[in-house]
């Protein structure tokens, strides 16, 4: 087969994928609290407002704000304690004028307050008496009923992957459980006659076994479930039985070949004999990665990776990463994130070609700085040193050093 006769860039491979796939979104229901990080398949509305009941922001004392108008260190405020609102206790009279109540953080205000005034802004003159050393306005330390959402509001919409804080906001509406959309199921193959497993000890021209295992990381770490198919030799019948298999059992197919132009030939010619319509893409003008298959056989996507490690981590994190964020449905319109940094040296490219180098960010005095590291494609611990990648445009040259760059962040979740 003739090699990368048409090379399409990293935006064009990556839609000619997505628009061939077939997807059918399957949901669960599981409980909230094991729901991280999950896409939420449905809407989740408000049952009732929160908070459920006007309640201090504050300690202090719960007090009509037009009692304390003019009230000040020279010229306090004296108001009747009318006694103490126990926590989580509703509260048994209510606030008259020229009275008030002690109240903790997130106590219930009484029937008659409409606000607090903290607890350092007073003194206790007696038992049944406080002085009052400034004013409050009306509503000031508290917070009011449906003040953090309303009875019916929408508060994640399907499609949303759940962080801590959308648990915990779960959790205080007394959502229990939520509808999820199913993890979509990533078969691994990695193949090629020098791949041995880890534990197997290693002989003359044998490397072990790396890309099964990073990329099985990032497949969980994007909301997957990675299934490994072991390592396949480069023999035609062989990776087209495993292959087969894999494609009737998952929903998406991940085939990591070795560096040599036969064994990316071959994983192509076997992505074309799993179904229609087959290979769509097979080189892409990115550096590393060039030899990327981008395949849609039987509505199911299929990607073909390259073998070094380097480049099998960077080229999957750009295409099926995204891949597997539309099998979930997932909302994806928050750029991903980044910093900005100052380059140490000069970064040289290859104009029409678009380029992305692990860098380390190192923060000093002076600012924060953006450090290549220069590596050839399989060395993997290349990439373990890197604290994200900068992209070069494929109509630069290349990036000077003390250029602005932006590193995209390379973090689980």
């Amino acid at each position: 087969m003739p090699e990368f006769l048409s090379l399409h860039t990293p935006k064009e491979a990556l839609n000619l994928l997505l628009e061939k796939i077939q997807i059918h979104i399957t949901s669960e229901e599981i409980t909230t609290e094991t729901a991280l990080g999950r896409v939420t398949a449905e809407p989740i509305f408000s049952p009732y407002p929160l908070p459920s009941f006007s309640r201090s922001a504050v300690d202090g004392y719960a007090v009509r704000a037009q009692d304390t108008f003019g009230a000040s260190d020279s010229l306090p405020a004296y108001l009747h304690l009318m006694g103490e609102i126990p926590m989580g206790a509703e509260p048994r009279f209510t606030i008259g004028p020229a009275e008030c109540c002690l109240v903790h953080t997130g106590g219930m205000l009484p029937v008659g307050s409409d606000s607090v005034i903290m607890l350092e802004q007073t003194q206790i003159v007696s038992d049944y008496e406080v002085e009052i050393l400034r004013s409050v306005a009306t509503n000031e330390n508290v917070l009011l009923i449906g003040e953090d959402v309303k009875e019916g509001e929408l508060v994640i919409p399907a499609g949303f992957r759940l962080r801590p804080a959308e648990i915990g906001g779960l959790m205080a509406l007394g959502l229990i459980t939520v509808h999820v959309i199913k993890k979509p199921i990533v078969g691994i193959i990695s193949t090629g006659d020098e791949i041995v497993i880890p534990s197997e000890q290693l002989t003359p021209g044998k490397v072990h076994d790396i890309n099964s295992y990073s990329l099985s990381a990032l497949v969980e770490d994007t909301g997957a479930l990675p299934v490994r198919y072991g390592i396949v030799p480069d023999k035609l019948e062989t990776l087209q039985s495993i292959a087969e298999q894999a494609l009737q059992e998952c929903d998406l197919v991940v085939i990591t070949a070795g560096s040599s132009a036969s064994s990316r030939d071959l994983t192509a010619e076997v992505i074309n004999r799993l179904g229609k319509p087959g290979v769509l893409v097979h080189g892409v003008n990115i550096r590393p990665g060039k030899p990327t298959i981008m395949a849609v056989c039987e509505g199911k996507p299929v990607i073909g990776l390259p073998g070094n490690p380097v480049s099998a981590i960077v080229i999957a994190s750009l295409f099926l990463v995204p891949t597997i964020k539309f099998l979930l449905g997932s909302i994806d319109s928050k750029p991903n994130p980044y910093i900005e940094a100052k380059l140490t040296v000069n970064i040289p490219s290859q104009t029409g070609r678009e380029d992305w180098i692990p860098v380390e960010i190192i923060q000093t005095e002076e600012g924060i700085f953006a450090n290549p590291l220069f590596s050839k494609s399989n060395l993997i611990f290349s990439l373990t040193r890197a604290d994200g990648l900068v992209s070069i445009p494929s109509a630069s040259t290349g990036l000077d050093a003390g250029a602005m760059v932006h590193i995209y962040l390379m973090r689980c979740r």
